[in-house]
């Protein structure tokens, strides 16, 4: 007997690069995002001369830093990604394969852990610069 897939289960190559396109946009504006921040940690540098605010602007540069190292990681491996789909629309396939499908998972996932993660960095920057700007 054959199994059949309903047609909302089967995850199709132009869906993944959809939200490949969607990460990309959101990666690159939180690269723009950490710009700015950079530039406020050195307007806060010229400002201020205690070694608690110095401490804390350079734990903010080293998150800023590290930061920055995932958005490459995470780019990386849309592109990766998006060169095995490239590759695999080219022999007429349009519908990913199991491991592919379940790469593309664990890779959303990782995209809502970072987030979220992001998301608790610049609340707790936000909240340290209203006290020391």
């Amino acid at each position: 007997m054959e199994k059949t897939q309903k047609p909302e289960e089967i995850l199709f190559n132009e869906d993944l690069h959809f939200e490949h396109r969607q990460w990309g946009s959101e990666l690159a504006f939180w690269e723009d995002e950490l710009k700015s921040f950079k530039n406020r940690l050195s307007e806060l540098v010229n400002r201020w001369t205690d070694n608690n605010v110095l401490a804390q602007l350079e734990h903010y540069q080293n998150e800023f830093i590290l930061h920055g190292r995932v958005i490459d990681d995470l780019q990386e491996t849309i592109e990766q990604h998006e060169i095995r789909i490239a590759a695999q629309t080219k022999t007429g396939q349009d519908a990913l394969d199991t491991i592919l499908v379940k790469k593309h998972l664990e890779f959303r996932n990782r995209m809502e852990t970072q987030r979220q993660i992001y998301a608790d960095l610049k609340k707790e920057f936000f909240r340290f610069l209203s006290r020391y700007m």
